[in-house]
Order: C-alpha cells, then sequence, then structure tokens
C-alpha cells in the first residue's frame, strides 16, 4: 500500500477495567487472519519490526526477559521487559517497563477476535494507549495482509490520524 495513502480504520472497542495501581485498557480487533498468524505477527522479531511501537532483542514466545525498544523517529529508548506467559497461539504477557500486556487471541469465524489488556498506571493515559496502539494493529493488519504500510511510531503518528483516535476513544471512555 501506498504509505501517504493509509488511513486508520474508524475507533474499535475498548473499556476499561481497574486494577491495582492503575487502570486497564481492554481493547478488542477482530482480524481477518489465523491465530498463529497473529501470534506470529505478536511475537517475531522481524514481524514486530514492521508494525510495533517497539524493536525487540529476541523472539517473544517464550518466558523470559527481554529488551523492547522504543522508537521515536531517530531516538530510541530501551526498556526492559518479562514475558510472564506465552501459551501458543492463544496467550502472551509481559512487561513492558512499568505497564503489563496481556495478548488473548481467540479463534473465530472470519479469523482471530484479539483482546489486549494494556495496564497502566496513569488512567488519564488510556486514550492516547488506545490511539497508539488501534495505528498499530491497523498497520499489523495491512502486514498480514500482505499490503504492508511499514511501521508508524511515535510523533509521525500524528500525520496519520492518531489526534482523531485519541480524541475518540477519550469520548468513548468517558461514556462508561
Amino acid at each position: 500500500m501506498d504509505r501517504d495513502a493509509f488511513r486508520p480504520s474508524p475507533p474499535g472497542e475498548v473499556y476499561t477495567e481497574h486494577a491495582d495501581g492503575g487502570a486497564t485498557l481492554v481493547f478488542v480487533r477482530d482480524l481477518r487472519h489465523p491465530p498463529a498468524a497473529v501470534w506470529a505477527a505478536l511475537t517475531d522479531p522481524a514481524q514486530l519490526a514492521q508494525w510495533a511501537p517497539f524493536l525487540v532483542d529476541r523472539d517473544l514466545g517464550s518466558p523470559g526477559a527481554a529488551v523492547l525498544t522504543l522508537v521515536d523517529g531517530g531516538t530510541s529508548v530501551e526498556q526492559t521487559a518479562e514475558v510472564r506467559r506465552a501459551e501458543p497461539p492463544h496467550l502472551l504477557e509481559y512487561t513492558w517497563g512499568d505497564d503489563l500486556l496481556r495478548w488473548e487471541l481467540t479463534p473465530s469465524d472470519s479469523g482471530t477476535r484479539l483482546t489486549l489488556r494494556h495496564t497502566v498506571a496513569d488512567r488519564g493515559a488510556l486514550p492516547m494507549v488506545a490511539a497508539g496502539w488501534h495505528l498499530c494493529l491497523d498497520v499489523a493488519d495491512r502486514l498480514l495482509d500482505g499490503d504492508p504500510v511499514g511501521p508508524i511510531r511515535g510523533a509521525e503518528a500524528k500525520d496519520f490520524g492518531w489526534p482523531a483516535l485519541r480524541d475518540g476513544y477519550a469520548d468513548q471512555l468517558e461514556a462508561e
């Protein structure tokens, strides 16, 4: 796909769960791909490099320490991570700095229902987190379709609809 023609899909299904010391964004997305393909996109460093907001130092498909490098233009910041659970192709759970991410993949008639639970300390960050993952998963979906866009990370996301997504998710989460 021509990167300049890329536009995000409309805001999706999100809600909040309360967590000890923070809040959990629950982001639900249906993908047209089988769980094994989605699992590979979530764990394989080469695929993550094409859509995720970070680069990884190893395959995330097994428990243990990892380093996730957040990328924003020419700036990168390494953050420690720990894969706590990896049950291919259904459950992946890892820390990212102080955050906890839990990816649940359920087979569906059309492919996979992905449920991301991202726990953060600051509930006010949830609309921004939702907008960021929304763009990333739109890019991942294109990658899985064989029509890659290339990663959209950091400040560049503002050029691809991130502010409108953030505002839409803020309205949705405030209405809970």
